[in-house]
């Protein structure tokens, strides 16, 4: 399964001049922000997943929270990779064999956090990697992904406008 970027970045792209010019920023002066932006959605994402509870026997929230949860972080890992100019716009999803969910989370922290020491195109693409990665564990299509993208954009420019 493949997922196709090339209409996101530029969407990306627009709402971030969209807050740099209403909250006087730059890509530089929030990069850190932009960075732990993603790891606390990811944090999100997964709380909303439970895959990690163990101890609880409650089952995972409904399709379309997580999907938003998902999309939020899709939203500041485009950004970092807007600043970077990224190139690379076509992505294999595929799950690890003998991993779970939990698996591929820490490996999207763990790249995450990789760009934190070193902000390279070569590094974004192995965090981008691995974030589109969590696709394969969640019974969505790319299509899906990117309909559900494309809402969130739509919720937040309503919230520049409103000034959420």
């Amino acid at each position: 399964m493949k997922i196709d970027l090339s209409t996101l970045y530029p969407l990306q792209a627009e709402l971030d001049l969209d807050i740099a010019k209403r909250h006087n920023v730059t890509y530089e002066s929030t990069f850190h922000s932009r960075l732990l932006a993603l790891i606390v959605e990811l944090g999100e994402f997964a709380n909303e997943t439970r895959c990690f509870k163990y101890w609880s026997l409650k089952g995972p929230s409904e399709k379309n929270v997580i999907l938003e949860e998902y999309v939020d972080g899709l939203h500041f890992i485009l950004s970092l990779g807007v600043a970077l100019k990224a190139q690379k716009m076509i992505y294999e999803i595929s799950a690890k064999k003998e991993y779970n969910l939990v698996n591929a989370i820490l490996d999207a922290y763990q790249s995450a956090i990789d760009l934190k020491d070193n902000y390279s195109l070569a590094n974004y693409e192995v965090a981008m990697s691995n974030y589109l990665n969590l696709i394969a564990y969640l019974g969505v299509t790319p299509d899906e992904v990117i309909n559900a993208y494309r809402s969130k954009l739509l919720v937040n420019y309503e919230r520049q406008i409103n000034k959420y």
